[in-house]
């Protein structure tokens, strides 16, 4: 939870305005005021900052952007378009890094709240934060839940794994397989999954589903996964939820001599510029990156300029099929 100077005048048993004075050094307190103030801001755990201070009432143009891992090129990517997008638009950013960490997503919310930013944009994968609930800050997520009232943004995650499942099916294999995440995230990226079963569903087709659990996110692990899984197939494509993935998959079937796509077709999702640039024989469903990190920046200034307008709960955009070779 946030900590405010309202919080620490409660603790005290003061005013905010006593609170104030207390830390900017202003007029005369008694020594036993400023004593109770420093306590409660100590046992609170409150950090004023000096900047929030001097801009107190103002803008401070600043942004916040919270998000699993600039490394992943997808988040990367984005991260880019929203910093240059938001700077045109006269915004600097703060961008918090917090893979598979829930504390460090916490600190940074603490810290952003501190430091009085008009917004955050957030799309980390981090469960049960309920920091989010309490902000009372204009907050637009992407491709995630993070609480009541937070609009989220996305791709039409349950038409791109259709579309992927379906492109699979049209290039002749009937026996199609997903690797997906663990599913343990409220995300609409879970809906991959579902575009996929609506699809099989819909052909009559056997499912051959496979999920990598929580621990198994570094390459190693995934690829000790992807082997068994390789070496075990009963399926003549498959499609997998992210292109890092796909990609895995791909270098796998050369070392197991498996030829893409005569001895498997495959699949993968996401269609960064870098997977279109380098790999461009992977065949992808592209997230339409431009258009999400406009209405991302668009759903936020509108919360910051007219936080009054209801906005809906949740934005999609529909992805592409990406074929290059």
């Amino acid at each position: 939870m946030v900590v405010k100077l309202t919080d620490v005048a409660k603790k005290a048993g003061v005013s905010p305005t006593t609170v104030s004075r207390v830390i900017n050094n202003y007029g005369s307190l008694s020594q036993k005021t400023i004593q109770k103030v420093h306590e409660a801001m100590k046992e609170l755990n409150y950090q004023p900052n000096s900047l929030a201070r001097s801009l107190q009432g103002k803008k401070t143009q600043l942004i916040g952007l919270v998000f699993p891992t600039v490394a992943n090129p997808f988040f990367g990517e984005l991260v880019e378009l929203l910093e240059t997008k938001l700077f045109t638009r006269g915004y600097k950013t703060i961008l918090c890094d917090c893979a598979h960490n829930s504390e460090k997503e916490r600190s940074y919310l603490n810290m952003l709240h501190a430091n009085k930013v008009d917004g955050i944009i957030a799309g980390a994968h981090n469960l049960g934060i309920e920091e989010y609930k309490e902000l009372d800050l204009p907050v637009v997520s992407f491709d995630r839940y993070l609480a009541d009232g937070i609009p989220i943004v996305g791709s039409d995650n349950l038409y791109g794994g259709y579309l992927a499942t379906e492109t699979l099916y049209q290039q002749g294999a009937k026996e199609i397989a997903i690797v997906t995440g663990s599913l343990s995230s409220n995300s609409p990226t879970n809906d991959r999954l579902l575009g996929y079963q609506e699809f099989i569903e819909k052909y009559d087709l056997t499912e051959h589903v496979y999920r990598f659990a929580e621990f198994e996110s570094s390459p190693a692990l995934k690829l000790r996964k992807l082997r068994t899984i390789l070496l075990n197939r009963d399926f003549d494509a498959l499609f997998c939820t992210d292109d890092l993935t796909a990609l895995l998959v791909a270098n796998l079937c050369r070392e197991l001599h498996l030829s893409i796509p005569e001895d498997l077709r495959l699949i993968g999702y996401d269609g960064t510029k870098m997977i279109q640039t380098y790999f461009p024989h992977l065949m992808t469903i592209a997230q339409p990156m431009e258009e999400m990190a406009d209405l991302l920046i668009e759903l936020l200034l509108c919360r910051i300029l007219t936080p009054e307008k209801p906005l809906d709960s949740l934005y999609v955009l529909p992805g592409k099929l990406i074929h290059q070779i």
